[in-house]
């Protein structure tokens, strides 16, 4: 049988709206053993997500099925892109998962498991993934929850006949034969998904996809992961599933279909070619003339419309007191990114912060700031300096970018880790090779370096802003995919 998910309504640009259900973050974003069982207030039942990318809530069906979920359910998706049945254990997440005590785990893999002609080695023969399957069942029922199955959503590989071709049906065989074996509560995720896709058509289908950039830098849309629309799609179909594969469930499952919230709107209307307002904040290695703001704003389209408001010299505390993030926020952005740390670490008075402190402290206002007026803010961890000693670049500035992290996390906003990113980069070159980056003659160059210096390793030249800014940007439309449109591809190299 083929149910109805409100999909008409979901493409339609009037979306209607609803609370967000409380889904939590990325487990390997966010993970504190200490307050991991702690409950939501006010709730009844616990509820993970146990699996792969298309269970996330920026690429998945976490947020629909969430969404779907009544007040009364604790709903955390602890679903972990890239990972396989191997992988999810041997990363940790399922040690995490089962610490945080649900009641029920709706668990789903195949995708990375799925064995291909690569051969990686988060792939899994048919015979493990079912011993693997087996395992976190027998796991589950000895910590007391209780497992649920989900058969893989399906890729959407339509072909010349018009209906999809899974290249999971032998997995999700697996899958069902496991829950047959050992009595688990199954969802026919595969099944219904290809039903549900046969009878809308490829087009259709499109409209609930992300897109992806194909090896001629191109924007093509992604047969797997989903956007806001095609996770309130299959989201609810997942939640329907659980509903009747598990009746103590019954009532803890909207009987209505959950309507996109305000973010989910304004998402898909920049997904589908909306215009867009970024904003960019922060100190001199954001800023036009030697950060990596100039080369992020090359890369977006037309549609976009890019404002690097970040200043030379200037920390959290300073821009703020000077008044400079109050003309930014009038500007109105519908993304603000914000980068900080260079500054905060001077011991000026005027401009040092803490972190774990006042540093985090105003990261947090940042934040709220940009919500209160709508907008989406992303939190990017500061550029590495490019000071090298004994072969390796200094790390100088790992303190800022853990506090940059750890507000991120906690406020459930997207975090760039462009510290990591640059500092993994730079540990790949000689210093005489990441000199190739460095600016010459910026105001700031002897502040940041010292007078002594004779290279400023702090600031970036043209070539600089092109590749950090590129780091930057692709980084970026992981989490935020609805940007993948307007960043512009780059070809593949050979």
């Amino acid at each position: 049988m083929i149910r109805t998910y409100g999909m008409a309504a979901l493409l339609l640009m009037g979306y209607t709206t609803s609370v967000v259900a409380h889904a939590q973050g990325d487990p390997a974003r966010a993970f504190d053993a200490a307050t991991a069982a702690v409950r939501k207030p006010g709730t009844k039942v616990r509820v993970d997500l146990i699996g792969d990318s298309t269970q996330t809530l920026n690429a998945g069906y976490g947020r629909g099925f969430c969404a779907n979920m009544k007040a009364d359910v604790d709903c955390l998706d602890m679903a972990k892109g890239g990972a396989s049945t191997r992988t999810y254990r041997e990363q940790g997440l399922w040690d995490r998962a089962l610490q945080t005590k649900p009641d029920y785990m709706v668990i789903q893999f195949g995708h990375n498991d799925l064995v291909t002609k690569e051969h990686l080695d988060r792939q899994v023969e048919l015979p493990d993934y079912i011993a693997n399957l087996k395992r976190f069942v027998m796991e589950a029922r000895s910590a007391g929850i209780t497992p649920v199955l989900v058969t893989p959503l399906t890729r959407r590989y339509f072909e010349a006949d018009g209906k999809i071709h899974s290249d999971l049906t032998q997995y999700s065989q697996a899958m069902t034969g496991v829950a047959m074996e050992m009595k688990v509560p199954l969802i026919d995720l595969q099944a219904e998904s290809i039903a549900y896709l046969d009878k809308v058509g490829e087009a259709e289908g499109n409209k609930l996809a992300i897109t992806k950039k194909d090896s001629d830098g191109k924007t093509i849309f992604d047969k797997t992961h989903l956007n806001w629309a095609g996770s309130y799609v299959f989201g609810r179909m997942v939640a329907v599933g659980l509903r009747d594969a598990v009746p103590k469930l019954r009532f803890d499952v909207k009987s209505e279909a959950a309507t996109l919230p305000p973010e989910g709107v304004k998402a898909m209307k920049v997904l589908n070619g909306g215009p867009v307002k970024i904003v960019l904040v922060g100190d001199s290695t954001t800023a036009p003339e030697g950060g990596w703001g100039p080369g992020f704003c090359a890369l977006m389209t037309k549609n976009v419309t890019c404002i690097d408001d970040a200043l030379n010299g200037r920390s959290t505390k300073s821009f703020i007191d000077e008044g400079a993030w109050a003309k930014a926020l009038a500007k109105k952005g519908d993304y603000y990114t914000i980068q900080f740390g260079h500054n905060d670490q001077k011991p000026n008075p005027d401009r040092h912060t803490d972190p774990g402190s006042t540093f985090d402290d105003n990261l947090r206002r940042f934040i709220h700031d940009v919500q209160a007026i709508g907008g989406v803010p992303i939190i990017i961890t500061p550029l590495s300096r490019r000071t090298f000693i004994d072969g390796k670049v200094k790390e100088d500035l790992n303190e800022y970018a853990a506090a940059a992290k750890h507000v991120a996390a906690e406020e459930g906003v997207t975090c760039v880790d462009l510290n990591a990113m640059s500092t993994k980069l730079l540990n790949t070159m000689t210093q005489e090779q990441a000199d190739e980056f460095d600016m010459t003659g910026h105001a700031d160059a002897k502040a940041e370096n010292g007078a002594a210096a004779k290279l400023d390793r702090t600031h970036l030249n043209d070539k600089g802003k092109a590749v950090f800014g590129r780091m930057v940007a692709d980084d970026l439309i992981r989490t935020q995919v609805e940007l993948g449109p307007d960043v512009i591809g780059a070809p593949a190299k050979p």
